[in-house]
C-alpha cells in the first residue's frame, strides 16, 4: 500500500493529475476517502442481526433467571430493529441506536431496561455485561460477515489509483479492526477510527478530522460514503468534499414502500429499482431518490450500490 502512495505522489508531480470520485452526480476530485464501517463496508444485518438476536436472547434469559421477564414485543424497540415471525432480525432503523449509538449506548439501554425491571444498577450492568460477553464470543467464533455487492472492486480501484482509505465507524476500534480482517480488507484501510479516540461520535465532525489529519489531507479533499444520515452530518460538519449516501436494494425499497404508505398510493419494489438504473446512467432523478432521501436527507449524493461509483483522474 505504501508503494501505491508513493507512486500516486509521483504521478502527481510527473503529470499534474489528480483522483476523481465519479458518481451519477458527477464528479469530484479528492484525495482521500472515509468509509463508515456498518452497512457501508460489510452488510449490517449480516453481522449486527447476528449479534442482536444472540444478545437479546440471552438478556431475556438472563432476566427470567431472576424471576423477571421483558416483554417479548418490545424487544425490537430496544435496539431498533425489525423481526420476523421466528424473531430472526432481518431489517433495521437506518436511524435508530443499533445503526448508530456506540456500543456504551447500547449496553446502557439495556442496563436502563433491567433496572427498570426491580434490578439493581449494579445488577443490571453485570447481567448486560454477561451478555455482551456471550455475544462476542459467538461472533468471534462464527464471524458472520459479508462485505456489500461491488465493495471489493471499488477498493481495488482506489488501491489501484493509490487512493488513501480510512474507516469511520460508530464501533470500538478493536471491534472494527478483527471485522475488517474478517472480511479480508484491512489491508485496504491506511486508518481505522474507532469512536473510543474521539469525545464525540457521529454527526459531530470529530472522527473525520482525525481520520484526515491520519491520512495528512485536509477535509475539503475527502469523501465521506456512510449509509446513515449520521455519517453525512457528520460529513457536513467537518466540511468534505462530498457526502455520499449508500441505500441497498432492501433499504431503498423500504424507504420507497414507507413513501407510498403515507402517501396512501401504489408502487412496486421495481420500481424503486429501475430508479437506481436511470440515476445511474445519469438521467433526471428528482423524483427517483424521494423516498430514499427520507432515509438520507443530508446527501451530497445518493448511489444504491458501489457499481454507480468510479475512480479516474482529471488535470489539474
Amino acid at each position: 500500500m505504501l508503494q501505491k502512495l508513493q507512486a500516486m505522489i509521483y504521478q502527481i508531480q510527473e503529470d499534474g493529475s489528480m483522483p476523481t470520485l465519479i458518481t451519477p452526480y458527477g464528479e469530484h476530485s479528492i484525495s482521500a476517502i472515509l468509509f463508515d464501517k456498518d452497512g457501508t463496508l460489510l452488510e449490517f444485518v449480516s453481522l449486527w442481526g447476528s449479534w442482536g438476536e444472540c444478545f437479546l436472547a440471552r438478556f431475556s434469559r438472563q432476566l427470567e433467571e431472576h424471576g423477571l421477564e421483558f416483554p417479548a414485543q418490545h424487544l425490537a424497540s430496544l435496539l431498533g430493529t425489525v423481526h420476523d415471525a421466528e424473531g430472526r432480525i432481518i431489517d433495521y432503523d437506518r436511524n435508530g441506536p443499533l445503526a448508530m449509538g456506540t456500543m456504551n449506548d447500547l449496553y446502557a439501554i439495556l442496563s436502563w431496561q433491567g433496572y427498570l425491571l426491580g434490578l439493581s444498577w449494579a445488577e443490571s450492568m453485570e447481567l448486560t455485561d454477561r451478555c455482551r460477553q456471550e455475544a462476542d464470543a459467538l461472533m468471534e467464533q462464527s464471524k458472520p460477515v459479508l462485505p456489500l455487492p461491488g465493495l471489493l472492486h471499488f477498493l481495488e480501484e482506489c488501491a489501484a489509483e493509490g487512493i488513501p482509505l480510512a474507516v469511520v465507524t460508530a464501533d470500538e476500534t478493536a471491534a472494527a479492526e478483527n471485522h475488517l480482517r474478517w472480511l479480508g480488507i484491512r489491508g485496504y484501510f491506511s486508518a481505522v477510527i474507532g469512536t473510543d479516540q474521539v469525545e464525540r461520535g457521529k454527526p459531530f465532525p470529530d472522527m473525520a478530522l482525525l481520520a484526515c489529519e491520519r491520512l495528512g489531507i485536509q477535509p475539503a479533499e475527502a469523501a465521506v460514503i456512510g449509509d446513515t444520515n449520521g455519517d453525512m452530518r457528520m460529513a457536513k460538519a467537518a466540511g468534505v468534499a462530498v457526502a455520499i449516501g449508500i441505500a441497498s436494494n432492501a433499504a431503498a425499497e423500504a424507504a420507497a414502500a414507507a413513501a407510498t404508505a403515507r402517501a396512501g398510493a401504489s408502487s412496486s419494489p421495481a420500481g424503486v429499482n429501475a430508479a437506481a438504473t436511470e440515476r445511474a446512467a445519469g438521467s433526471s432523478r428528482a423524483a427517483d431518490t424521494r423516498p430514499v432521501r427520507s432515509l438520507l436527507p443530508d446527501a451530497d449524493c445518493l448511489v444504491q450500490s458501489y457499481a454507480e461509483l468510479g475512480i479516474g483522474r482529471i488535470a489539474r
